[in-house]
């Protein structure tokens, strides 16, 4: 009985958590109790409501399809639209990719209720899955003009807290 433990906790340690594509923590409500940590697999995502953007690469014209971020939080339990009022508002989320790479967002630009931006989780381009070296997830941002916070091999969002200010002495 042992062995056959010590074989299923070896052969767990060297497999995929069930093909978790996405990780999302650091999720509070209103009331500032913590959410569990949603861990979300591509066929996860491809059950989510899914929506298209345009975008050019490299001069050419390509479509993406995947899943609102905005769809994403609200799925992990953030607070968003009328839910987001004090203390939500001074949240972010900081985007990380496979290869360590990382971009900072406030958390009203991903809630149509503050913009219009509708950044996108794409896991399709032009029909097909994104390519090894880009995917299996990119985060993409409709509408930026650089493509300095669009974030291949996206793989976590962790929102945080900005910190308190500092009391300053009124004189």
């Amino acid at each position: 009985m042992r062995r056959t433990m010590l074989a299923v906790l070896s052969l767990a340690s060297i497999l995929p958590a069930a093909d978790i594509a996405l990780t999302v923590d650091g999720v509070t409500g209103r009331d500032g109790a913590a959410r569990p940590r949603l861990e979300l697999s591509l066929t996860d995502l491809a059950a989510m409501p899914r929506t298209s953007v345009q975008l050019t690469v490299d001069g050419k014209p390509h479509t993406v399809e995947g899943v609102l971020v905005f769809e994403v939080l609200k799925k992990a339990g953030q607070p968003l639209g009328d839910q987001m009022r004090k203390a939500q508002l001074m949240k972010y989320a900081v985007c990380s990719a496979h290869d360590g790479y990382r971009a900072l967002f406030a958390l009203p630009e991903f809630d149509p209720s503050f913009t219009a931006g509708g950044a996108v989780i794409a896991d399709r381009m032009d029909g097909q899955p994104l390519p090894a070296n880009k995917g299996p997830l990119r985060l993409v941002l409709p509408g930026e003009k650089t493509g300095s916070r669009s974030i291949f091999m996206l793989e976590r969002i962790d929102i945080r807290s900005a910190p308190e200010p500092a009391p300053t002495a009124r004189p």
